[in-house]
């Protein structure tokens, strides 16, 4: 699946040809560039590797022959797109022009936003144990009974219960693309993206 990686600028509203208001998203694409194509006769499966923003320190000299073989800087962010794509060579740089339409759509993928350490009413949507009666005057956020105790007394994996939330990779499919900008290369996608602001994305055009 062919993609692009970008950065998660902010969130926006633009009102439609009814005055409507529509939340969405800014992502800055790019600028990618192609650093490794992998062929199933040298690797096992096909794919290419995009790298994206240059990295200045802290390069290793196995790094430095990996970014010298495509004659490009070495980047700081690089991901791998599965699939077949005869049309591009090592070392060039993606252009969003021939990439995506208005109208459009795809699926991005983000690392959630970390919420740390929540109980079960945030993470799960419980609703408590209820009311302040009979004396539960400190029980209005707690899960409640998470198990019988004599059968099967354990309590099961997959439980709902308190933990850490966020922080994980989610995918946010068929997001419809309002508007572009090729000149600084710019989506204007409808609705939201996981992740804070100037996080990654990886954003993949749908299998036709």
């Amino acid at each position: 699946m062919l993609g692009v990686i970008g950065i998660h600028l902010g969130m926006t509203s633009i009102f439609s040809e009814s005055g409507e208001s529509i939340s969405c998203t800014v992502v800055k694409i790019g600028p990618c560039y192609i650093v490794q194509i992998k062929t199933i006769e040298n690797d096992g499966y096909s794919s290419v590797q995009l790298g994206m923003i240059d990295k200045k320190k802290r390069i290793t000299k196995s790094l430095k022959g990996h970014f010298k073989k495509a004659g490009i800087i070495p980047k700081k962010k690089l991901f791998e797109f599965r699939g077949i794509f005869p049309h591009f060579k090592l070392g060039d740089k993606m252009n969003i022009n021939n990439l995506f339409e208005e109208g459009e759509l795809i699926d991005v993928k983000g690392i959630s936003k970390g919420k740390g350490f929540q109980g079960v009413v945030k993470r799960h949507n419980f609703s408590g144990v209820g009311e302040k009666t009979h004396g539960q005057h400190n029980r209005l956020r707690s899960p409640g009974s998470i198990g019988a105790g004599s059968d099967p007394s354990r309590v099961f994996k997959g439980q709902k219960m308190a933990g850490r939330m966020g922080g994980k990779n989610v995918t946010i499919q068929n997001l419809k693309i309002l508007k572009i900008d090729f000149d600084k290369s710019i989506l204007v996608l409808k609705g939201s993206v996981p992740g804070n602001r100037n996080s990654y994305l990886i954003v993949k055009k749908k299998k036709k």
